[in-house]
């Protein structure tokens, strides 16, 4: 369900920074591959026949990027890939065990993890049932005899994990921190995007096509004796919503999605949703007040309900019913649904074993439980301290660099002082885990144990609102590959798995460490402070703390950056989208840049040693490089241009170096190199 902006994730003492006594002048590339290397440094995946000065990310991760296949079972592979397979096989252990402990008291964490997988694991119980574990839910839908009923139908999907054309959510108010409100959003498309019904092209005409395909054989097993017809009224009317839904750069302004609405509001909003059934139904009728994420969609909405016939609502309605549920559910089903979302919209070529998939079923159903065990074997607490260290570094670089700004007037300054000041900090995991003894799991039951997960945890959020706000919250598990920040919260959180060579080591050089894993805790920090971070105060409030000149200065460097962005294409005709990715690379160049004078104010004064020929500055932005080394197949980096928020690798790291000056003196880079960028035409924010 699209809503407003929560957490942004990445995938990612006080003192002036030292000054340097040489120049640092650019090493051969040849040196740098033939000599001893700083630990930390992956030497063998460099490409030395590629300048540094021409194109840095092919230079330290081409000679991987050529000798490296994408995975037939994924759309993508890189760094944060190869860490979450080993996640995935880490915690295999975990619930094989548990898996393997048949006799495990009934209730008790194992027995929970034990039998969810089991019945995950158990295919030929799965072909035995078909579709009888949704014959309930299916004749619910089959019931709807009327757009009068759609409400009460929506509110009870929503509960066991199903989208509808518009939902509802719990989570803080954003401009009242200190307490939970709902928020009602656009949502329920089959597509990964508006663009997908809207745009012209063969690719977008392939993907219509393949969804029709679905749909028929959703719609088939189900009964549908008209299935292909049904399907195409399906693709009708979602073509109809997506044409009033938001797109994607509009939805990143927060204070465009954020309009309260009291019930009497929203009924005359759109009267026929229903809304004082539909929100005691979803159990958010008691929220203080509700915010409305698109009122001209929900406008829309309630004219679209009226004019698409029933017998259209109630085939989609089983389209998203048994879309939801397809993984779960016999081979042929969970097939069409990877022929479809992987296969037609990514170019997959091939399933994830069934074990991987049946490990992030559990972690989904109960992550927390799972990590739990996973950090007491896999983290161990030095980690922890060594990174409370690295983020002490981070902040006390980040309050030096505010003071230096030369665009930013004194009262903005203390603003973001301030925020800097009242900055949470989370590391590895939560320090009081979430309780799941209310989830019963079932053996022998997968769809039955998703829909009571999914109602599990709709009613720990939906039980938040009246209650304190709970800032020892984590928003991602421990075994995560991922970091973010959260602007309500003010925090930035890295869960345990992303604390792993190439982000982090704890033997690494101190430079390659700080282009790592420092620069991932500054592209969160700097989430803090991009163009929708900065919208918040230190309290987690929506609230505009810019003076009107710096609020125009800040956009013109903004624009600069997304206008470079724009520039972009990785793919023929498909160009990054420079203000949906504008968050993004704004944290990655703060962040990078607050990452270096940190790393300078660590050395004291001294100067970095050169280490295999490569000095400090040279290790430092290889540190980077390799974190983002990256390959996609070109159906899935099509789908990201128009849906990720982040740039494609190659760009997180070439663009981002080219508006950074150390780079240039690291290396060497002159007028004529590819990674050159005339100093008028950088940009520096924070």
């Amino acid at each position: 369900m699209t809503l407003l902006p929560t957490i942004r994730r990445l995938s990612t003492g006080v003192g002036a920074m030292a000054v340097l006594t040489t120049p640092l002048a650019a090493q051969p590339a040849t040196t740098a591959a033939a000599a001893p290397v700083a630990p930390g440094i992956e030497s063998a995946n460099f490409d030395t026949s590629v300048r540094p000065q021409d194109d840095f990310f092919r230079y330290v991760n081409g000679s991987w990027l050529k000798s490296t296949e994408i995975p037939a079972d994924k759309p993508r592979y890189g760094a944060f890939d190869q860490l979450r397979d080993e996640s995935d096989a880490a915690l295999r252990g975990i619930i094989e065990q548990a898996a393997a402990a048949t006799d495990a008291p009934a209730g008790s964490d194992l027995q929970k993890i034990g039998d969810y997988y089991r019945a995950y694991m158990d295919t030929t119980r799965l072909e035995q049932l078909g579709l009888t574990p949704l014959r309930d839910e299916l004749a619910r839908v089959r019931a709807l005899d009327g757009q009068a009923g759609i409400p009460a139908l929506a509110a009870h999907l929503a509960r066991i994990g199903v989208r509808a054309p518009y939902g509802v959510y719990v989570r803080q108010d954003l401009k009242d921190a200190t307490r939970y409100v709902a928020y009602v959003g656009q949502s329920g498309l089959g597509l990964p995007d508006r663009d997908y019904y809207l745009k012209d092209g063969q690719k977008f005409d392939d993907a219509r096509a393949a969804y029709v395909t679905y749909m028929t054989a959703l719609l088939r097993a189900a009964g549908d004796a008209q299935a292909e017809a049904s399907a195409r009224a399906v693709l009708q009317l979602e073509h109809a919503l997506a044409e009033r839904q938001w797109e994607r750069v509009r939805l990143r302004d927060p204070q465009a999605g954020y309009n309260p609405h009291t019930l009497a509001q929203l009924d005359t909003l759109a009267p026929r949703l229903a809304w004082s059934s539909y929100l005691t139904a979803t159990g958010t009728a008691e929220s203080p007040t509700f915010i409305v994420g698109q009122p001209d969609y929900l406008r829309a909405l309630d004219a679209i309900v009226a004019a698409t016939p029933v017998e259209t609502w109630r085939s989609y309605f089983t389209v998203r019913l048994l879309d939801a549920f397809a993984p779960y559910l016999n081979r042929s089903l969970a097939d069409a649904a990877f022929a479809f979302h992987g296969k037609a919209l990514t170019g997959v070529e091939q399933q994830r074993p069934r074990w991987q998939r049946g490990v992030n079923a559990v972690e989904g159903a109960m992550g927390m439980l799972v990590g739990k065990q996973y950090v007491a074997k896999y983290f161990p607490p030095a980690y922890k301290a060594h990174m409370e260290r690295l983020v002490d570094n981070l902040l006390a670089a980040y309050k030096a660099g505010i003071d230096q700004l030369d665009w930013m007037s004194p009262a903005t300054k203390a603003q973001a002082q301030d925020k800097l000041a009242h900055f949470t900090v989370k590391i590895g995991y939560p320090d009081k885990w979430r309780d799941y003894s209310g989830l019963e799991v079932k053996p022998g039951d997968l769809v039955g144990n998703v829909i009571r997960s999914n109602q599990f945890d709709w009613e720990y959020m939906v039980d938040k609102l009246g209650e304190p706000v709970d800032r020892t919250e984590w928003g991602m598990t421990p075994q995560t590959v991922n970091a973010y920040y959260n602007p309500v919260m003010n925090e930035i959180v890295f869960p345990a798995a992303i604390l792993q060579p190439p982000f982090f080591d704890p033997e690494a050089d101190d430079a390659v460490n700080y282009g790592g894993i420092v620069a991932v805790i500054g592209h969160e920090v700097s989430h803090g402070f991009d163009d929708q971070g900065s919208q918040f105060d230190g309290e987690g409030n929506l609230r505009d703390w810019f003076t009107a000149a710096d609020k125009q200065a800040f956009k013109a460097r903004t624009e600069a950056l997304a206008a470079q962005y724009d520039a972009l294409a990785p793919l023929e005709g498909a160009h990054v989208n420079g203000h949906l990715t504008l968050g993004e690379n704004i944290g990655d160049l703060s962040g990078l840049s607050m990452a270096y004078k940190a790393y300078h104010m660590s050395l004291g004064g001294r100067e970095a040693p050169v280490i295999g020929g490569l000095t400090g500055d040279q290790r430092f932005f290889i540190g980077w490089a390799q974190v983002w080394r990256e390959l996609n197949r070109d159906d899935y980096l099509r789908q990201r241009l128009l849906t990720d928020p982040h740039s494609p690798a190659m760009y997180r790291t070439n663009q981002v170096l080219r508006n950074m000056p150390a780079f240039a003196e690291a290396w060497g880079v002159k007028p004529g190199d590819g990674m050159y960028l005339p100093p008028a035409e950088r940009v520096k924010i924070w």
